[in-house]
């Protein structure tokens, strides 16, 4: 018996072996690319709007103690569309002008960022309602969602643009907060979504039916660390996660806290919060790129390969573990620890600094950074004032839509299925986006008009993917082309930018 039990292990083996193998032989080079891009890494943070962070871009005021981190703007920096061009700052719709939020206030409340209250304050693009929903902060006390940070707080991302590209006009593709975002993210689309766990869908799917669009941050029905209390949702259809496997394109989701959905940390400034969110775990809410127990990779070589037991669901650590055997999937998506992610109330800036500037830093002394472009992007606006409405590109007329009127966000039309998926409200908020890479464009500012699909889009379109389809909005999502130019690659210094992660300044 003992030696038919080992027949039997070995034959397993054997077989898992050979699956493997056939699976890594479908997969395709990394070099079959449209562009010399052959690794997008895509950071996606939390809760920001455009003028949050970039309102009075490039000038920035001191810090109540005198001190000046963004020191220096570029001759030749691009105007953007922000609040102090727009001549907003004295003048203000809201009747409480826009203020400066000082770096030694870098922890605030979490402003209101509902799917339909957010509608409630654009007022149909009149932009002046932003008070109704303002949370009363502890420090900038009730009229909080009027506040901005400049150079002197946010001042990687300032760097950033100064030497990357950046876009002023880039919006959610639905309004909605968290897990619309994601979704929105990895799949063009929030539709269609379905309660899994009996709980009541008000707020969570619209017209508080169980299956249509999501518009609220329901828990991924495929993992065992959502909470059971909490709605769960399952989504329909596919994600760009789908596409990657057909095409055989190496990719992974890297999320702090996956190993260990349990632990939390404290951050630079103090606060401490659990490292995972559910309700932020990009594949999750689809059993066919789901990871429900957190299975620890294979082997460091099937990191983002077919066939590893993980299903391209990793925690943030295996990144680095990949990139240090020169085994870096093709497309990767990551998910700060959630002290790190930006999300007011429980993140802030200086934490999100640290994250976003140590990565990057320690990316870019690698051989793979010479062929890869990073992409900076967010989930929704957290409610933050921003003055900027996109186009209205997908019409809805719930009960929960707020944007022209009472249950009004125009009359859905037939997506290019055929079906009306009522609930899909947008574009959303303008969010803040930028591309660093050897082959991002150098202090620019692009205005042509993209959502959070483009980012999918561009990776479709760079790997010859094709659409998602079932009214992706990935279909008619601006490209984010502009930001690059792939003519020539940066050579030396200008190649890479080394910033400290503290203060956010070049290192000499």
């Amino acid at each position: 018996m003992p030696s038919l039990l080992k027949t039997l292990v070995v034959s397993a083996s054997v077989i898992a072996l050979a699956f493997s193998v056939m699976a890594r032989a479908q997969e395709r080079e990394p070099s079959d690319t449209r562009t010399p891009i052959k690794h997008v890494v895509v950071i996606f943070q939390e809760n920001v709007s455009f003028d949050h962070y970039f309102g009075t871009y490039p000038n920035a005021e001191p810090n109540q103690d005198g001190s000046r981190y963004f020191r220096f703007t570029r001759p030749g920096t691009p105007e953007v569309n922000n609040l102090q061009n727009a001549a907003l700052l004295t003048n203000n719709p809201n009747g409480v002008n826009p203020f400066r939020i000082d770096r030694s206030n870098a922890n605030t409340c979490d402003q209101d960022h509902g799917y339909g209250d957010e509608q409630y304050a654009f007022h149909g693009g009149l932009m002046d309602r932003f008070l109704l929903h303002s949370c009363n902060d502890a420090h900038l006390r009730a009229n909080s969602t009027m506040g901005y940070y400049d150079g002197n707080t946010v001042t990687a991302l300032w760097n950033y643009a100064q030497h990357f590209a950046m876009s002023d006009n880039s919006f959610g593709t639905s309004f909605g907060p968290s897990t619309p975002g994601l979704l929105n993210l990895v799949a063009g689309t929030t539709f269609e979504g379905t309660v899994t766990n009996n709980l009541p869908p008000t707020g969570f799917i619209a017209n508080a039916a169980t299956t249509g669009a999501v518009i609220s941050d329901g828990d991924p029905a495929f993992d065992v660390c959502s909470n059971p209390k909490r709605v769960q949702i399952s989504m329909s259809g596919q994600n760009i996660g789908d596409l990657l496997n057909k095409a055989g394109v190496t990719w992974g989701s890297f999320m702090g806290g996956f190993a260990n959905c349990t632990a939390a940390s404290t951050g630079i400034t103090g606060l401490t919060t659990a490292d995972y969110i559910p309700h932020h775990a990009f594949f999750q809410y689809w059993q066919s790129t789901s990871n429900p127990n957190h299975i620890r990779r294979t082997s460091v070589r099937m990191i983002g390969h077919q066939g590893d037991a993980a299903n391209h669901n990793y925690d943030l650590a295996d990144f680095w573990d990949a990139l240090a055997a020169h085994n870096l999937p093709a497309v990767s998506f990551i998910k700060a620890r959630a002290i790190e992610d930006g999300h007011a109330g429980y993140s802030n800036p200086l934490d999100e600094q640290n994250f976003i500037v140590q990565f990057i830093n320690k990316l870019e002394k690698t051989s793979e950074w010479n062929s890869t472009a990073v992409i900076i992007s967010y989930d929704d606006s957290d409610g933050w004032y921003d003055h900027v409405m996109g186009p209205i590109v997908n019409q809805s007329n719930v009960v929960e839509d707020q944007l022209l009127g009472s249950g009004d966000c125009g009359a859905p039309k037939a997506q290019d299925n055929g079906s009306v998926q009522n609930g899909r409200c947008g574009y959303g908020p303008r969010l803040p986006l930028l591309v660093v890479s050897p082959f991002a464009r150098s202090n620019y500012v692009d205005h042509s008009v993209t959502d959070q699909s483009s980012i999918i889009r561009f990776i479709e379109d760079n790997w010859s993917l094709g659409r998602i389809g079932n009214g992706s909005a990935d279909a008619i999502a601006g490209p984010i082309d502009g930001m690059f130019d792939f003519s020539h690659e940066r050579e030396g210094e200008n190649n890479r930018l080394f910033l400290d992660p503290i203060t956010g300044q070049p290192r000499r």
